[in-house]
């Protein structure tokens, strides 16, 4: 698996392109906007688009979602039920944010935790992963020992949770159960900034670390 983070929005939403490098069917993970980026970055790679792939329903993780389905006649999967308020409410939050329009959307399939989803030849674990948003999940592949996890984690923090039915509590417990168990090894995308490992942040992050 060949995997490409695209800055998107003005947010710099880490949009992440996965590319099976034996068909080169490819997935695309929380396109917030920018689609003609992505879409050149998918063509310059050689790749056929799948799939969408959303972790939650926040405008600057899946804004771009409707377009890009309705251009490209492709599925959408995830995120988890819970998160269909934000999604009903995405062409507010473009105009309360001065963004561009976009529609919502209803995906082809939610998610739930213990899902797989695919594309060519590649299998992704599902994990429910809620507090950031009620609805939110993470993917995650073993062979690669890689996860994307939006905005439940980032390097030395870890995701808002004064979202409306956010809760912090639940977030950090998410992090403790749903994650950590993965491995210490596994690297991960979080949905704005540098990539870091599990290991790392069990050790240094000062929200999540071990003995916090």
């Amino acid at each position: 698996m060949k995997v490409t983070i695209i800055p998107v929005t003005p947010f710099q939403q880490n949009c992440s392109l996965l590319i099976c490098e034996t068909t080169k069917r490819a997935a695309v993970v929380d396109p917030g906007g920018d689609i003609e980026e992505i879409l050149r970055a998918v063509e310059s790679q050689g790749a056929v688009l799948e799939k969408v792939f959303l972790t939650h329903g926040h405008l600057d993780h899946c804004g771009g979602t409707s377009e890009l389905r309705q251009r490209l006649g492709i599925p959408v999967e995830g995120p988890q039920k819970e998160d269909a308020f934000w999604i009903e409410q995405l062409p507010d939050s473009c105009a309360r944010y001065g963004l561009p329009h976009c529609d919502a959307f209803e995906p082809d399939r939610w998610l739930e935790d213990g899902d797989t989803v695919s594309f060519g030849d590649v299998r992704l674990k599902v994990r429910h992963c809620p507090g950031h948003t009620p609805g939110h999940v993470i993917f995650y592949n073993d062979e690669h020992r890689l996860a994307m996890v939006g905005d439940v984690l980032f390097q030395g923090s870890i995701g808002r949770s004064d979202f409306p039915r956010g809760d912090h509590a639940t977030l950090v417990r998410s992090i403790r159960t749903r994650l950590w168990p993965l491995g210490d090894d596994v690297a991960f995308i979080p949905g704005h900034g540098p990539m870091s490992t599990f290991g790392e942040e069990r050790e240094s992050n000062p929200f999540v670390r071990d003995g916090a």
